[in-house]
């Protein structure tokens, strides 16, 4: 009696279960990865009458890709906080920038962010950690770090991962902003469509009920019998 019946379920669960490793294998495969890097000429605004008695400065920094960038990613804006740091030479000044005011205590101030954008519907947003060293002696800016992806639009909806770059600028001698070149390398990921899981749910649905059926079948013929 077992033997008849498990030999008639194994096909079944066999089916269900590769089903089952289907689904799996979609969710698994339901990301999209985008690599590129771009150069971007920059103009650096620092503002060191924000908080002096902090020695906190606000910064804003706008860029413009040298070519087209890849999915019209031609322009950003950055804006942050840095914090000076204690050095020996007087001629070297050193800043941590960050977008979050808490890490340099201003906990009443807004969250700053990066934006990343075109003429057409493709942008990202992001926050930013890096650093910078201002050398008045070479009349230069050089710094890098991270910008952390938090959402976007087009097809950077819901978009996650890491911008990281390096820049270097030429400092303005008026005091004007400053002029330089910026390499900034994406890595990023998207949520992919997936299909709407109504055929697999029927095909699930089919195979129970049809499993139904079939034991109601074999019950009844044996009451027959």
């Amino acid at each position: 009696m077992f033997g008849s019946r498990l030999a008639w379920l194994v096909p079944v669960t066999l089916t269900l279960l590769g089903l089952g490793t289907s689904i799996q294998t979609a969710k698994a495969e339901n990301t999209n990865n985008y690599q590129f890097s771009v150069d971007y000429s920059t103009l650096v605004e620092l503002d060191f009458n924000y908080r002096p008695d902090l020695e906190i400065v606000r910064a804003t920094i706008t860029g413009e890709s040298t070519t087209d960038a890849p999915y019209g990613l031609d322009f950003f804006t950055s804006n942050t906080y840095g914090k000076l740091q204690p050095v020996e030479d007087p001629s070297i000044r050193r800043y941590n920038f960050n977008s979050d005011p808490s890490v340099f205590g201003l906990s009443e101030e807004p969250t700053l962010f990066d934006v990343y954008y075109g003429s057409g519907d493709n942008k990202l947003f992001g926050r930013a950690n890096d650093r910078a060293e201002i050398n008045l002696t070479e009349g230069t800016i050089r710094g890098g770090g991270t910008i952390t992806i938090y959402d976007g639009t087009g097809i950077f909806k819901n978009a996650t991962g890491t911008i990281t770059f390096t820049q270097q600028d030429r400092l303005d001698p008026s005091g004007g902003p400053s002029r330089g070149l910026a390499t900034l390398n994406f890595n990023l990921q998207t949520p992919q469509e997936v299909p709407e899981p109504a055929a697999t749910t029927t095909l699930i649905g089919t195979g129970v009920v049809a499993a139904g059926l079939q034991i109601r079948k074999r019950k009844t013929e044996k009451l027959k019998v």
